[in-house]
């Protein structure tokens, strides 16, 4: 019997690779001599490096960069198996978490540690670039990301404008001509599972940037900013940029890598399994286990588990699905390839005890169901 076991990470608790290890101990409790695949699985968002590093057996990198409001923090990004492709994460350096309640504000913050990141991976010898482009505290437009990367960004005086989104009200010219040559070698995909565009009602600022600190003359203030900047790389590049869909993501750093770096947006879970291989390596599975820390009907919208159930109904492979909790609206994903989910939960605890216990709960829980799919299995 061929199994693979393919769950993102179970946020605040196990990552994806340990979350594939505990189901693999529950699956030889009972199941000895099974080949058992293991695939840890990300959606582009948080944990998306932490997977890819694992599943390919890639190398985890360190490093100082400077944080949204320019203060030297360590962050990180990965190599993976190839030694060619870099997956970064722009919330390693520039993300909402690495800010207190009180210093959130994007007419400052600035995407400039994550340009460092992917000027430390060309150095590298990286020529492919996978990008999460989740968890912003930006509203730069990439502006600050491009900047590392030898983009000047200039006021009517010739002068550099400086940090954040406000800054953008200041830009008059763009001077790319010191831009790194070595982006012209390279490739990037964004993992973008959202489609707003740069500007307007529908833009990063007027969806997002309350989130960030904004208030709504900010976010007046912002998406004016954005737009202008939006039209600047149009003339500049000679391409769409403002209404493309995803260009508003991460504060419209999508719109940044698509002139700047000529990125291709995509989501985050077909990045992942194309990445890992995980379509040759299900294809003659006799059973998929997948899960995450929460399935309800939101998991249809780019969820790791939803991912994967769609690629193994391509294969009418059975596909059941293991969470902390289940949420409301998860029996519509019973149309939409999974046969069964089940909660780690035993008994009434609290979501600390869960977490302290997690490894147990998933062993298992994969345990029971194991036994469950042999008692089918026989008849």
């Amino acid at each position: 019997m061929k199994i693979v076991v393919a769950p993102d990470s179970f946020k605040g608790s196990l990552s994806a690779k340990e979350a594939s290890d505990a189901i693999e101990l529950g699956i030889r409790r009972v199941l000895k001599d099974a080949e058992i695949v293991k695939v840890p699985m990300a959606d582009g968002g948080e944990g998306t490096v932490q997977s890819l590093v694992d599943a390919t057996n890639g190398t985890l990198i360190k490093l100082n960069a400077l944080d949204p409001l320019c203060r030297e923090v360590e962050a990180f990004y990965g190599i993976l198996g190839d030694g060619k492709t870099a997956v970064i994460e722009m919330a390693a350096a520039s993300g909402l978490p690495l800010l207190k309640e009180g210093e959130k504000n994007p007419m400052l913050t600035t995407t400039y540690g994550t340009g460092q990141l992917i000027k430390h991976a060309l150095e590298m010898g990286c020529r492919s670039i996978i990008m999460g482009i989740g968890g912003s505290a930006t509203n730069d437009g990439g502006a600050g990301m491009a900047s590392a990367l030898g983009v000047r960004f200039l006021d009517e005086e010739g002068k550099e404008i400086g940090p954040g989104g406000g800054a953008l009200g200041r830009l008059r010219s763009i001077d790319a001509r010191a831009l790194d040559k070595r982006i012209s070698e390279c490739s990037l995909i964004a993992a973008c599972d959202v489609s707003n565009p740069l500007a307007g009602s529908e833009g990063a600022s007027f969806v997002y940037g309350p989130q960030k600190g904004a208030n709504k003359a900010m976010v007046d203030i912002l998406d004016k900013n954005l737009r202008s900047y939006g039209e600047m790389l149009e003339k500049y590049f000679s391409k769409s940029i403002i209404h493309i869909s995803g260009a508003g993501a991460a504060g419209g750093l999508g719109a940044g890598l698509l002139a700047f770096l000529n990125a291709k947006l995509m989501r985050g879970i077909d990045i992942v399994i194309e990445t890992t291989g995980l379509e040759e390596k299900l294809r003659d599975a006799d059973l998929v286990i997948t899960g995450e820390g929460m399935i309800d009907h939101q998991t249809m919208y780019g969820k790791t588990p939803y991912g994967v159930a769609k690629l193994a109904a391509k294969y009418k492979i059975p596909v059941v699905a293991i969470a902390g909790g289940i949420g409301e609206g998860d029996e519509v994903l019973y149309d939409n390839g999974f046969s069964s989910i089940f909660s780690i939960m035993e008994k009434p605890m609290s979501l600390e005890t869960a977490i302290e216990n997690s490894k147990v709960l998933l062993q298992r829980t994969t345990e029971r169901i194991i036994r469950l799919y042999c008692i089918k299995s026989k008849y």
